[in-house]
């Protein structure tokens, strides 16, 4: 089966992104969003890709329009999902938030539609009786800024058809991005499971007060050549996963120092309603952020 219609459950900064490569690729793409409120800041979100895909994939206005013409959107899930072969879903990093999703989209779906989770923390098996069809069921993460970074991550269950696997990596390849297949289950996949350490490992130096926040960007960035630093990185990802993924990473046995880390990230950064890039300011000020400035890195 050759997966044509997709819906992206969840019109957040990794969904829009996600809707809006599927769409540029030319298939057609419902974003689905629990009430109007939602579903209207995921129309804004996915309107600030038409300029970047214009700028840095050099895109026409005409393809841009006939991106625009493939999108809709939803806030009844049976209407978005009546047609669908394929939905992603993009919900918050919180089992019960996914459980409660899944429930509900079972009932509804037709039995032919492949169910995909982009969850970047979890593994596919935490779901896949709740979906009421294992076998139609697997993972598939995409990374932040989807046009440049071309890689999506597949990860089925032991319980995932073969076949649907192959399904979902064409699909992959259909939309321009590189299909990374992995062998097993793993928390975190392959990319985050050694992104997690770099990161984890600056915001503990920033929590024991080694340094702060702008000289460990320096440090790495002066190093490596890197042109940002994990604290960038952190604002790409938003912090409010950022902070689900260290409280996560707190339960398990030798990192329960990671409890101070997602505190801290909600008192200073959440609390103030400082969420990364979307919301203009997390540890840096977008959209003109220091480390993006002439000297950051020789200190001036």
């Amino acid at each position: 089966m050759a997966i044509e219609k997709v819906v992206i459950a969840g019109g957040g900064t990794m969904g829009s992104q996600i809707a809006f490569q599927i769409a540029y690729s030319g298939l057609y793409v419902t974003v689905y969003d629990v009430n109007p409120a939602a579903s209207a800041a995921a129309k804004r979100r996915v309107a600030t890709w038409d300029r970047t895909y214009m700028r840095e994939r050099k895109a026409t206005p005409a393809v841009i329009k006939t991106t625009n013409d493939h999108l809709r959107y939803a806030t009844d899930l049976e209407t978005a999902v009546e047609d669908a072969d394929l939905v992603i879903e993009t919900v918050p990093e919180v089992v019960s938030v996914k459980n409660e999703f899944y429930a509900r989209l079972a009932k509804v779906a037709p039995q032919e539609t492949i169910f995909a989770t982009s969850t970047s923390t979890m593994v596919p098996s935490q779901f896949a009786a709740i979906t009421g069809r294992p076998g139609k069921f697997l993972a598939l993460h995409f990374t932040n800024h989807v046009w440049v970074n071309h890689l999506a991550e597949v990860m089925g269950h032991p319980g995932t058809d073969p076949v649907i696997y192959q399904e979902v990596v064409a699909f992959v390849r259909r939309i321009g991005m590189v299909p990374i297949q992995l062998q097993k289950e793993h928390p975190a996949y392959i990319l985050n499971a050694m992104l997690d350490s770099f990161l984890s490992t600056a915001l503990m130096l920033w929590v024991e007060g080694v340094a702060d926040f702008e000289t460990i960007d320096r440090t790495w960035m002066m190093a490596t050549g890197a042109v940002r630093g994990p604290f960038a990185v952190l604002d790409e990802i938003g912090l409010q996963t950022a902070y689900q993924l260290m409280l996560g990473a707190s339960a398990e046995p030798g990192r329960e120092g990671l409890v101070t880390v997602a505190h801290r990230i909600k008192i200073e950064l959440i609390d103030n309603h400082r969420l990364g890039q979307e919301t203009g300011a997390g540890f840096y000020e977008y959209p003109r952020p220091a480390f993006r400035r002439e000297g950051f890195v020789q200190g001036k």
